[in-house]
């Protein structure tokens, strides 16, 4: 039930920061079109949250599916019903860094791993579904969204998780009981 709280909690964050691309690819002027790439991270953050909390494998691809079916049926994203499959495959790639650990470790590399292979994973679906390939900053491009990935939807979600799980309300929970065991 909590996976599904959170997806639809951060469907409504991941429409928000629609429209903070937009804001800011306006301010970026000419270089606008790689604003989507400086705010990349923010749309992966759900999956590893779920993971560190509900800690079962595909939690973190459902999670992100749900807030993006979210973000397009109900709140009308501009990015259209493709974003379901990207939020797939974003959220196989966030998974993956917890995937590789067996679902048992939880630290800052892993986070940071997720959110750069959740990213990496899913930049090359889009960059093919949006003719990036051949462009003279096909490269600036990836790296960019790379980076968002590991600092927003990997370290960022780290942050998060961490805070959850000092106000308790996480308790039930592997990772809350892990915290009281460390107290």
């Amino acid at each position: 039930m909590l996976m599904v709280v959170l997806g639809v909690v951060f469907g409504f964050v991941y429409w928000v920061l629609v429209q903070a691309w937009n804001g800011l690819a306006i301010l970026m002027g000419p270089a606008g079109d790689l604003a989507q790439h400086v705010l990349f991270g923010g749309w992966l953050i759900v999956a590893p949250i779920v993971l560190a909390i509900v800690r079962r494998p595909g939690a973190g691809v459902a999670a992100e599916v749900i807030a993006s079916v979210v973000e397009v049926v109900f709140l009308g994203s501009p990015v259209g019903p493709s974003l379901v499959i990207a939020a797939a495959i974003q959220g196989a790639g966030s998974e993956l860094a917890f995937a590789l650990t067996r679902y048992r470790r939880f630290g800052w590399a892993v986070f940071a791993a997720s959110g750069l292979f959740g990213a990496g994973l899913v930049f090359f679906y889009v960059a093919f579904s949006a003719g990036w390939y051949g462009q003279d900053v096909f490269a600036l491009r990836l790296v960019l969204q790379l980076l968002s990935g590991a600092v927003l939807g990997g370290l960022l979600a780290k942050v998060v998780v961490d805070a959850l799980a000092r106000t308790g309300v996480v308790d039930n929970f592997a990772i809350g009981r892990e915290a009281s065991a460390r107290a």
